[in-house]
């Protein structure tokens, strides 16, 4: 995500703890020549709510966000790819 009014950093930070459980890793960037702060979260969880955190957040004002999904547990369990 990218987070370009620093004020809703404390909102962005319990939306996270939220989906503690979820949460395998996490590391910031600030980006300072731009003024942008650069988060990417890295979950174990299941679609839903990958897509569900990754929505609250994006309508934060000031914050962009967009979720990327591995095809590998799918493959896995035999679901279809594309």
């Amino acid at each position: 995500m990218i987070i370009e009014d620093r004020r809703q950093a404390e909102k962005v930070n319990a939306l996270l703890h939220q989906y503690g459980p979820y949460i395998i890793g996490r590391m910031g960037l600030p980006y300072e020549k731009k003024q942008v702060n650069i988060i990417s979260v890295v979950l174990d969880a299941p679609m839903d709510a990958i897509s569900a955190l990754s929505g609250k957040l994006g309508r934060l004002p000031g914050v962009s966000a967009r979720a990327i999904y591995s095809k590998a547990e799918r493959d896995k369990q035999g679901g279809q790819g594309d």
